[in-house]
């Protein structure tokens, strides 16, 4: 397990060339092995600039090598952007990601079935010349955006019990107890780095963004999350209660959570839109 919290956990992001535009955040994370583990195999990094959870694959030899190997690339990239102000480019996430997927495959030479992770969370990007968040997520963890304690999922599971779903075979309520519910279909790892998902997000301020592995989601429901979101704490302190909540519950799996709150954001038209949008129909990425 490795966590990677900067101890200053706010921030200010601007452009040169948009000086009246800032994106100012602040965050917290949290983890836990949980009750039943006996290693935690999830990793978190929360610094500026970047923000993501990595669940090392259950069952797989050297899982917390696989999520240390997501965490440690993404902080690279962030730091890598320092004199930018922590703003990366939107390019950043996909290449850090290829690095630790080649990190991961070096680590795992030896092992007969390899290693891998799931990762996903959001960096600071620069999108239209001003900041933005860009979503990103290969495997079943997953980013929620909470506001006017309305909770949605932004990411889609990389899953054999969503793909269920998708072909209307099954419903979202019956997938979430389905016995093969812990089998995923994209992991970094075993190879060849799989299709990252990216979405460009431009929040409003008051949006709420949580990170979290399935450790979290396995064990609360969606409205119970959404209740301690809206609590009114500070995103250190939920992130803690979120961790508390999911193992008192259970705890069966280790739990990792990242919160991160916008408390300025540009003013551009497309915030009174949808709140987020694949990249893959900008045509900029």
């Amino acid at each position: 397990m490795t966590e990677i919290v900067s101890r200053h956990r706010s921030r200010v992001f601007s452009l040169p060339g948009a000086p009246g535009q800032p994106l100012e955040l602040a965050w917290g994370a949290a983890t836990d092995i949980g009750l039943r583990r006996t290693v935690n195999e999830d990793s978190v990094i929360a610094v500026p600039g970047m923000f993501a959870v990595a669940d090392g694959l259950g069952g797989h030899a050297a899982g917390d090598v696989a999520s240390d190997a997501a965490v440690g690339r993404l902080g690279q990239a962030a730091r890598s952007r320092a004199r930018r102000g922590g703003i990366l480019q939107p390019r950043d996430v996909v290449e850090a990601l290829a690095a630790a997927g080649a990190d991961i495959a070096g680590a795992s030479r030896g092992i007969a079935y390899g290693s891998g992770t799931t990762v996903t969370g959001v960096a600071v990007v620069e999108h239209v010349g001003v900041p933005a968040l860009q979503v990103f997520n290969i495997g079943d963890s997953r980013v929620y955006r909470f506001r006017d304690h309305d909770l949605e999922q932004v990411t889609v599971d990389h899953s054999y019990v969503q793909d269920l779903v998708a072909s209307g075979q099954i419903t979202p309520e019956e997938a979430e107890v389905h016995p093969d519910a812990n089998i995923i279909t994209r992991a970094l790892g075993f190879g060849d780095l799989p299709e990252v998902d990216r979405w460009v997000l431009h929040p409003l301020p008051g949006t709420r963004i949580l990170a979290c592995s399935d450790g979290l989601t396995r064990e609360l429901t969606d409205s119970t999350i959404g209740i301690l979101l809206g609590v009114g704490s500070g995103p250190e302190e939920t992130a803690r209660s979120l961790v508390n909540a999911a193992v008192g519950a259970g705890g069966r799996d280790n739990v990792t959570v990242a919160v991160i709150d916008v408390l300025a954001a540009p003013s551009l038209p497309e915030a009174g839109g949808p709140p987020a949008r694949a990249l893959a129909d900008t045509g900029a990425y």
